[in-house]
């Protein structure tokens, strides 16, 4: 699973950062990881012009390319990078385990008959 991670110009994108986004996104998908082809993280700071307020929305988004299928994406929104960074992982994870069991039921539940080989 290869992980790609972007910054925004108001966000430093330095090594530390990186690391630790990798980190949380591969322990949160270790169960999956063989499943998942590419992972593509986005860290942007929405309101980097009003520092005076205290309000700053930190903005994560993730999307996770499984083998075969569309990409899935997420999106959460936080006061801090760690909070929107957990929150997207968080989210990413229900939506993956969902995918993947709606893809499985499908399989278990086919009324279509199997394929016949000729000889």
């Amino acid at each position: 699973m290869q992980i790609q991670i972007r910054t925004d110009h108001n966000i430093e994108g330095h090594e530390a950062l990186a690391d630790w986004v990798s980190s949380v996104i591969k322990d949160a998908l270790s169960r999956v990881s063989d499943r998942i082809t590419s992972v593509d993280v986005h860290l942007s700071n929405q309101n980097s012009d009003h520092h005076e307020d205290g309000n700053d929305s930190m903005r994560c988004m993730i999307e996770a390319r499984l083998e075969g299928h569309q990409p899935l994406a997420v999106t959460d929104q936080s006061a801090t990078l760690n909070q929107s960074v957990d929150g997207a992982v968080e989210k990413l994870t229900h939506l993956i385990d969902h995918t993947l069991g709606r893809l499985e039921h499908q399989a278990n539940h086919r009324t279509d008959p199997p394929l016949s080989r000729s000889s």
